[in-house]
């Protein structure tokens, strides 16, 4: 078979112009969308617990073509050039590097198991083997707490008292608290609590950053701990944050700042 030189010419033409084609998305207006976009985006899905398909990656090149022509539109009308605009393209340009510098430094100094373990057994020492369900009233005087010890040791009902607790949000449960470990409250108030027996009410006003409070314990049960797979996400996320939070203070020390 011959081909005719304009046949030809065609055909050499198609053969050029296939792998170019399939290193872009499409070509828009003569401006080609490479391929390695949809990977981004890909990647981006799949963070976000999204499968990949065809009808997927459907989406993702309208998305991709539309953005082009949007772009296009924006860069005939100069939008592009205008100082709020040149603002925002630098903050998102120092947001996407700053999130690889994390990302570089996380996988070069990664949390260690034994770091994760250390703080598991950490945290069970802190929240100890007790879960404990108190009630309270909180005032802001000493001497109004006094007054509501002697009305409840005279027969007083708790939860009608406890109407006039600066915590709004237990006294509207009659000051229950629900159960909690000690480490959820703040040492004063905690260090009462534990001492109290089952029904027990404070004979003294315990003071807090918050005010004076009349603690009665309620109950009490053994802790239910999660175990460290339960919290490993947790505490490997939490020490990773402690982490960052010491480089980035090394490298301020370090940084000339006028």
């Amino acid at each position: 078979m011959t081909f005719k030189p304009a046949r030809l010419l065609v055909t050499l033409l198609a053969a050029i112009a296939l792998p170019v084609l399939a290193q872009n998305l499409a070509i828009v207006n003569d401006k080609k969308i490479p391929l390695s976009r949809v990977d981004a985006m890909l990647k981006q899905a799949a963070a976000q617990g999204q499968k990949d398909s065809p009808e997927l990656r459907q989406m993702i090149k309208d998305e991709l073509i539309t953005r082009e022509i949007l772009i296009q539109e924006a860069d005939k009308l100069g939008l592009g050039s205008s100082a709020e605009v040149k603002s925002q393209i630098d903050n998102a340009r120092q947001s996407i590097i700053i999130g690889a510098l994390v990302r570089d430094y996380m996988k070069k100094n990664p949390i260690a198991e034994a770091d994760i373990t250390t703080e598991y057994e950490r945290f069970k020492a802190q929240t100890g083997d007790k879960e404990y369900r108190a009630r309270h009233i909180l005032v802001e005087k000493e001497d109004d707490a006094k007054a509501i010890i002697a009305k409840l040791k005279g027969g007083a009902k708790f939860e009608e008292l406890a109407k006039q607790s600066k915590d709004t949000g237990s006294a509207a449960n009659g000051g229950d608290l629900d159960w909690a470990s000690p480490a959820s409250f703040v040492p004063a108030f905690s260090t009462a609590m534990v001492a109290l027996q089952k029904g027990q009410l404070t004979e003294k006003p315990v003071q807090t950053q918050f005010g004076f409070h009349v603690i009665q314990l309620m109950e009490t049960r053994a802790a239910k701990v999660p175990t460290l797979e339960e919290l490993k996400p947790q505490i490997s996320e939490a020490l990773a944050q402690k982490k960052l939070q010491a480089y980035q203070a090394q490298l301020r020390a370090k940084a000339k700042i006028q």
